[in-house]
Formats: C-alpha cells, sequence, structure tokens
C-alpha cells in the first residue's frame, strides 16, 4: 500500500467511524424517547467504540506529523475532521438527552 493509499484509508476512518457514532448516538435519543433505556445503553456504547477508532485514525496522522513527515491538508480530510468533532459533539448531547428521557420518564 503507498502513502496516498494508507492516507486515504485513515481519512475514511474518520469518516466512517465518526458517521457511525452520530448515527448510534441518534438511534440512543430515538430508543430513550419511547422508554427504552437498555437499547439506549448500547447505541451509546456503540458510538463510544466508534469514537476510539475514529480516535485511533487521527492519532496516527497527528503521530505522523509528530514525528516531522507532515499530513497533506486534503478537503476529504477535512471533511473528516468535521465529521469526528461533529459525531463527539452528537455524542455528548445524547448521552444528556438519554438521562433527561430517563428522569421524566
Amino acid at each position: 500500500m503507498n502513502e496516498n493509499d494508507a492516507q486515504m484509508q485513515t481519512i475514511m476512518g474518520l469518516i466512517v467511524n465518526g458517521g457511525n457514532a452520530k448515527s448510534d448516538s441518534m438511534e440512543a435519543i430515538h430508543a430513550a424517547k419511547k422508554g427504552d433505556f437498555e437499547t439506549a445503553a448500547a447505541k451509546l456504547a456503540d458510538a463510544d467504540k466508534s469514537l476510539i477508532e475514529a480516535h485511533h485514525s487521527q492519532t496516527a496522522m497527528l503521530t505522523q506529523e509528530a514525528s516531522g513527515d507532515p499530513v497533506p491538508v486534503s478537503l476529504l480530510m477535512v471533511h473528516g475532521q468535521d465529521h469526528l468533532m461533529n459525531a463527539i459533539t452528537f455524542r455528548d448531547l445524547a448521552g444528556e438527552v438519554v438521562d433527561m428521557y430517563k428522569k421524566i420518564g
């Protein structure tokens, strides 16, 4: 695998795992809204696993940069970072919303 393919794989890790984390977070909210807190907790745990995987991708790029090998910035990479940051924010808020539904119920 050449360097460009490796970077593309890393970027796709950000996009796919960030998207999965956001989707699982939304599913957790929907489950909590229905009173299904067991599913909500499982979906939040799935979101956390996806965020860990996305962080591995991000850490790979940070490590490369820190070791003196610059990481080229592309629109796709910016998109991947945006996905990750939105997913982190969404996951945090989903946890709060699930907790709110528990208290209301």
